[in-house]
């Protein structure tokens, strides 16, 4: 039985183990083709890392950050003892969504990324929406 070249290379990247940085990414792109942030509802994109939390509110109609937050900036700090618990994640979507009720955005998109919607990335959405910000 003779396979043509496209049917020898499917089956061989089918039989590819994804590396995890590969698999976080298409995991994001494949959520990023849904997502998308316009002028009146903004997207929140949300990082995490081992030890602190990251988020920006970014229009991209026009490609711009309107809004950057996390656990290493001063005024949350202040009030934490570490950046990774759930209660620092928190701290800072109520944070965030004061600065963006600031600049009148109160209606947003969110992007999780590659994370699941658990721990410290749904600890941000709900100290978002107790901050105010509609999903």
């Amino acid at each position: 039985m003779k396979l043509s070249k496209k049917t020898l290379s499917k089956l061989k990247n089918k039989n590819k183990k994804l590396k995890p940085n590969q698999y976080k990414k298409l995991k994001r792109q494949s959520l990023r083709g849904n997502i998308k942030g316009t002028v009146e509802r903004p997207r929140l994109s949300v990082y995490r890392s081992n030890e602190h939390i990251y988020a920006q509110i970014i229009d991209d109609t026009n490609s711009k950050t309107l809004l950057s937050c996390s656990t290493l900036d001063r005024s949350i700090q202040l009030n934490l003892v570490t950046g990774r618990t759930c209660d620092s994640a928190r701290l800072m979507g109520e944070k965030l969504a004061q600065l963006s009720l600031k600049k009148n955005i109160t209606k947003i998109v969110f992007d999780r990324g590659p994370y699941l919607y658990h721990g410290r990335v749904k600890a941000l959405a709900d100290g978002t929406r107790a901050g105010g910000l509609q999903f």
